[in-house]
């Protein structure tokens, strides 16, 4: 599963690196992403643009936005197949983007926080998908979800899923509308071990309420 996440890096070098254009209410640093959260997602629309959403899928024809809260992650093996994000697939996929997850590792003393990130430090985009909910009083509540697979060889003793992280080249791709889904679903797949690294952090991070350049630094 993929619970938390970071994405700090400047706005211009977001809009630069992603070709895209910035929210007009501009974009907030999170060291601590959670759901229910509203953050930058780039949808599968003509035109490239930064956008918030929230994380924890609502789909189209759910009764109750709670159940966003449990629909943060989609597994890649099942989209598919099941009916809350089957359609999404075909319709409605996003970059959800980021420069850093966190996982949890179980040890003899405890579980500990690990954060992942490429070895460069850059920002990367997270396979994604999104929708949109009609709320009674007729506003619309826009939400996304994660995809994870399988862990590569660096994840593996960690955790026992990983979100799908998208090298560059396919991200293109997993926004073209006219591509083929079994060319979506093949992209679907662990990123390279060698590209990433993974660190311990404090457990400050544990605790949502702690969104702080400190999150990210390596514990002593």
């Amino acid at each position: 599963m993929c619970g938390r996440f970071s994405i700090f890096a400047d706005p211009e070098r977001l809009a630069e690196r992603f070709d895209a254009s910035l929210p007009e209410q501009g974009l907030q640093p999170r060291y601590n992403a959670a759901p229910t959260q509203d953050l930058p997602v780039i949808l599968n629309e003509d035109e490239r643009h930064i956008q918030l959403l929230r994380w924890g899928l609502v789909p189209f024809w759910a009764e109750d936005p709670a159940i966003g809260s449990r629909m943060i992650n989609a597994r890649s093996e099942t989209l598919a197949e099941k009916p809350s994000f089957r359609t999404a697939l075909k319709k409605r996929r996003c970059l959800v983007l980021a420069d850093g997850f966190y996982e949890w590792q179980k040890t003899a003393d405890g579980k500990v926080p690990m954060r992942i990130t490429l070895k460069t430090g850059e920002p990367f985009a997270m396979a994604g998908l999104w929708e949109t909910w009609k709320e009674p009083t007729g506003d619309l509540l826009r939400t996304f979800t994660i995809i994870t697979t399988s862990p590569n060889d660096l994840l593996e003793p960690i955790h026992n899923r990983m979100p799908v992280i998208l090298p560059r080249e396919h991200e293109a791709i997993w926004l073209d509308n006219a591509a083929d889904q079994a060319i979506w679903l093949d992209m679907l797949r662990p990123f390279p071990a060698d590209l990433l690294t993974a660190f311990p952090v404090s457990k400050r991070v544990n605790y949502v309420g702690n969104d702080d350049p400190e999150i990210v630094q390596p514990a002593t």
